[in-house]
């Protein structure tokens, strides 16, 4: 039996585009784990229209997928502490941007209102980073993330180190087994993980 069977998931979508058509699968995998998965999006995901397509089209297949209204506002998101607490929230893609906000404190959006909630209960948070300057400005932020207690990372690597020397990417068919590694206190290693193909 899957260790997600009945658990309770928040699905956390940032602004990274190009990397839904690697996320969307997952978000059915874990459906078919037996997870109730709950998803929560940023601003930019509901609002913003990019040649990886439309937002329209994207939250209707997130519906689809999970059967769940998305949750759309802050207001919304901030019941996932103490009134509809979550087993695992789960940020996937984690932009850039939101890792900066995140590491700062800053809740902006549906998205880090939902992470913040579900630390206030102690419960794991999961990122899968997607960025362009994970090795520059960003890595500061990343590694204060790295050493904050219930936060966990999907392995992550450097996806084209001579085109985009500073950007990491998580790999996402890793996300169910992080999850379930951060349900038990522990994080999936290793965290630095080859991406590049030779």
């Amino acid at each position: 039996m899957s260790k997600l069977k009945g658990k309770v998931i928040g699905f956390g979508l940032t602004g990274s585009h190009c990397t839904y058509h690697e996320v969307f699968p997952v978000m059915q995998e874990l459906v078919d784990l037996g997870a109730t998965v709950v998803p929560v999006l940023s601003y930019t995901v509901q609002n913003t229209d990019t040649r990886f397509g439309d937002a329209s089209d994207h939250l209707e297949k997130i519906k689809e997928i999970t059967g769940e209204e998305p949750i759309l506002t802050i207001p919304d998101a901030e019941p996932l502490g103490p009134k509809r607490p979550l087993d695992c929230m789960l940020i996937a893609p984690l932009t850039g941007n939101s890792t900066s906000k995140f590491a700062n404190a800053l809740t902006d959006s549906p998205v880090l209102m939902a992470a913040k909630a579900t630390l206030r209960n102690e419960s794991p948070v999961v990122v899968a980073v997607s960025t362009n300057d994970a090795l520059g400005l960003n890595g500061v932020n990343i590694m204060r993330l790295m050493a904050t207690k219930n936060i966990y990372f999907v392995p992550l690597g450097q996806d084209h180190p001579f085109k985009k020397p500073n950007s990491l990417v998580a790999d996402m068919t890793l996300i169910p087994e992080t999850i379930e590694a951060a349900l038990e206190g522990k994080q999936r290693q290793p965290v630095l993980i080859e991406r590049y193909p030779n």
